[in-house]
């Protein structure tokens, strides 16, 4: 199926620029172009858009304006930014309209990527209504203690950074906004980020503080739904596959930058629920009514049957709009079924220590929240793995009993 893309910038070099260094996308792409946010706008009028990248500064409408527009008036669509010009401030006025933030100049392949990475689990979602969801999201909300905290801890002459951190780095959504936009092509890194304490380190305490004073990035969850030891559960069962994807993929003895991914992608495997929970809570308490009463229907089963897809995929979905690493999104749009991914290698990843860790806590905490994940011996088996559950199992069994010895 071919895309429909807009680039807009009011240089026109800069359009040619485009159009010859994305002549190779034509059969995957369809392409218009515009000089102005106004010209963008007529054109939405007459043709629906898969993504829209623009300029930045640009003459009458800039290009947050111009995002704006489109999340009001086509929220499925993707907003990307590609500017040669924008400093950290208009970048932070800009993040509650846009997905991903690119610098100028920027290579075709780069601009390629990019764009497919953010739609690539758009299929995934069956239903145009959980698209639109998704993408019109601007933040993912986090425990209501972990939110109060942040904000008291802002509310002091000197904030800590130190405890900032330690907040952000245990709460999904803090986490997941954090890293998008240290991820975003704005700050120039060679490398993904996928640890939320780095993350936090370069963003650096002035823009953390402008991003939830000023941009209101982080919100609290407030979903009626969930009563409150389903939400404790949630945010329980989050932590502690995280812990427990770090004893796995240390058990493995793989590299410090894929511990780092297994632990991120451990805390971040269930934001769809929690999406899914605050923005659709009528048709969530709906989900969770058909799973609870029905004792052989897990949740993912209930999740479909109501919503056309579950939790894993709108997280994935979520996580790769917004531009994170693409081990952490393979991990949470398949931590239950990891078979089912295929564009995981054949080795040991993030989705293996995500999928064993879920297991694991599922098997020794209950709620009706629960994926009741279970391991799965054929993909295990194809990575040449099969049986080291067993071993990951002790090394988690050991992490528990030294915490609760402490």
């Amino acid at each position: 199926m071919q895309r429909t893309l807009l680039f807009v910038d009011d240089e026109p070099m800069v359009l040619s620029g485009l159009r010859r260094g994305l002549h190779s996308m034509k059969p995957e792409w369809e392409m218009a172009f515009a000089t102005s946010g106004e010209e963008a706008l007529r054109a939405m009028t007459a043709q629906r858009f898969d993504v829209v990248v623009t300029d930045m500064r640009m003459p009458g409408m800039n290009g947050a304006q111009l995002l704006d527009e489109v999340r009001k008036r086509s929220p499925e669509t993707v907003r990307v930014v590609l500017s040669g010009e924008c400093d950290r401030a208009t970048v932070i006025k800009a993040i509650g309209f846009t997905h991903q933030y690119m610098s100028k100049p920027c290579n075709a392949q780069q601009l390629k990527e990019t764009i497919n990475q953010a739609i690539s689990l758009r299929n995934q979602l069956h239903t145009a209504d959980l698209i639109k969801l998704v993408s019109r999201l601007r933040s993912i909300p986090s425990l209501p203690s972990s939110y109060q905290s942040m904000m008291e801890e802002l509310g002091r002459t000197e904030p800590r950074l130190n405890k900032l951190a330690a907040l952000v780095s245990t709460d999904m959504g803090m986490t997941a906004k954090c890293l998008q936009l240290v991820n975003s092509a704005f700050f120039g890194l060679r490398a993904p980020v996928s640890n939320p304490l780095t993350a936090l380190s370069l963003l650096g305490l002035d823009t953390l503080k402008s991003l939830i004073l000023s941009s209101h990035i982080f919100r609290e969850f407030k979903g009626g739904v969930l009563d409150a030891k389903e939400i404790a559960w949630l945010w329980e069962h989050s932590f502690a596959v995280s812990v427990c994807s770090r004893q796995i993929a240390h058990a493995q003895n793989v590299s410090p930058k894929e511990q780092d991914e297994a632990v991120t992608a451990g805390l971040l495997h269930d934001t769809g629920k929690l999406v899914l929970a605050s923005c659709l809570s009528r048709e969530y308490k709906e989900v969770l009514n058909l799973a609870g009463s029905n004792p052989e229907m897990t949740l993912v089963e209930a999740e479909r049957q109501v919503l056309g897809c579950g939790h894993a995929e709108v997280g994935g979905y979520l996580l790769g709009l917004w531009g994170i690493p693409d081990p952490i999104v393979e991990a949470v749009g398949w931590h239950m079924n990891p078979g089912d991914c295929v564009s995981a290698g054949s080795s040991f990843s993030a989705l293996t220590a995500v999928h064993a860790a879920c297991a694991y806590h599922c098997a020794h905490s209950s709620s009706r929240m629960s994926d009741r994940t279970v391991i799965d011996s054929g993909y295990l088996s194809r990575l040449g793995l099969e049986g080291r559950e067993s071993a990951w199992f002790a090394a988690c069994d050991r992490m528990s009993e030294k915490a609760l010895a402490s």
